[in-house]
């Protein structure tokens, strides 16, 4: 008996959670049909996870929609204390979630906050929202995004508001959510789907990649190793003449060195020519073959002109975490939160778009049998969401520090002993 009581709760709740999304679908919103783009918003009614495409929903919905988000955090008194009543409606509307809340209530509630925040400010924008959709689509690659998750999520988001904000949360404005959280849902769906094979592309080549790189270097070691046994038998060849001859054997061989020194002091042209040539190819005998996407890199980052972008080799130092840990959005984002705390010490101009040039480059030369066009894309696609995830947080530690230092200073000497 005490088997099937739960499974009778979850159907309960599960039937629940249907008739409540069926009562949300099944209102019917009256906007203006002048405006020619209600066919979006229409569409948009229910989560479509089929395509990601550029959405355009009718000014009058956006803007209302932005006002009674700007109303919700009036009333909330704050950013973090949005957050904090965005973090506890979802939690505690959805008990089959509360596992999926693994970071700090904190840190998750400003997630939140910010997330919601970026999609409203840029839902005028049809190229702006798509951007950015992606970009929080790629930060959620670990998470199974799931239609009736986006059902939960989205609902608990516009109670929260029609509760908070009241009269203010029109109908237009309650519209403009269910159609913008709807997008991002389908959009999570989307991208967690088709760009797998974008991970796989990426995961494989870097294995090829660091193998290669591996080749070159057990390479190098065999060509180390032969000659080194040349020069053994060299040596024991020597040996065994002087050996045989005995005293004979050593004037010839201070008469060989006699001629060795004289040849080295002419000062003939044709001497000094071969001499060149001789030191040329021992030059370019002994030069280092990259062994390492780094030194790969950083040979093709000379070659391209970026020698003195220092700066590359910070990236560097943490580009095999990131690439590694492509599909662990809560890993990536730390990757990257470190890396711009390093990069903001750095004096100097930041070309990201550079690194970009450089890296495919380079992944080239490791993967010239397998890489193709879709090599390219991934690739492109990885480093574009690095790029905008940096670019997101440049010149925010310089303003965290000042705050940071405001707040060790207001610590008192047993707190200051406890958070060392």
């Amino acid at each position: 008996m005490t088997e099937v009581e739960p499974q009778e709760d979850t159907e309960y709740l599960e039937d629940a959670e249907e008739e409540q999304e069926a009562a949300i679908e099944g209102e019917v919103y009256e906007y203006p049909e002048e405006n020619g783009l209600d066919s979006a918003v229409r569409q948009l009614q229910e989560v479509q996870d089929k395509e990601f495409v550029e959405v355009r929903l009718p000014a009058d919905i956006v803007a209302e929609a932005q006002q009674a988000w700007q109303a919700f955090i009036g009333s909330a008194g704050s950013r973090d204390a949005a957050g904090e009543a965005i973090y506890a409606a979802v939690f505690e509307s959805a008990p089959s979630l509360q596992s999926l809340f693994k970071t700090a209530r904190s840190v998750m509630a400003l997630r939140f906050m910010n997330g919601l925040n970026s999609i409203i400010s840029s839902a005028a924008s049809p190229s702006v929202l798509k951007t950015q959709v992606e970009t929080l689509g790629f930060q959620h690659l670990d998470l199974e995004v799931t239609i009736p998750r986006v059902v939960i999520f989205r609902d608990a988001i516009i109670n929260l508001l029609q509760m908070e904000v009241g009269a203010r949360f029109t109908t237009k404005a309650r519209l403009g959510f269910l159609s913008l959280l709807n997008y991002v849902g389908g959009a999570y769906i989307y991208i967690r789907r088709e760009y797998a094979v974008r991970i796989k592309i990426i995961a494989s080549s870097w294995r090829t990649a660091n193998n290669k790189a591996a080749d070159f270097m057990d390479q190098g070691e065999e060509n180390k190793d032969e000659g080194e046994e040349g020069e053994e038998e060299e040596e024991t060849a020597e040996g065994e003449g002087e050996g045989g001859e005995g005293e004979r054997g050593k004037a010839n061989k201070a008469d060989a060195e006699r001629e060795e020194e004289t040849r080295r002091d002419t000062k003939d042209s044709k001497d000094e020519a071969r001499a060149s040539g001789e030191a040329s190819n021992k030059n370019s005998n002994h030069t280092k073959v990259p062994t390492t996407f780094n030194e790969m890199f950083l040979f093709n980052g000379a070659v391209m002109g970026f020698a003195n972008s220092l700066w590359m080799s910070i990236i560097l130092e943490q580009f095999d975490a990131m690439v590694t840990n492509v599909a662990n959005s809560n890993r990536l984002q730390e990757e990257c939160d470190v890396l711009s705390l390093v990069l903001a010490k750095y004096r100097g101009t930041i070309n990201l778009s550079e690194f970009k040039a450089v890296m495919l480059a380079s992944m080239r030369s490791l993967v010239p049998k397998d890489w193709n066009g879709d090599h390219e894309v991934a690739w492109g696609w990885l480093w574009e969401n690095v790029e905008r995830m940096l670019k997101n947080l440049m010149g925010k530690p310089q303003v965290q520090e000042k705050a940071l230092e405001r707040f060790i200073m207001s610590l008192t000497e047993d707190a200051s002993n406890f958070l060392r």
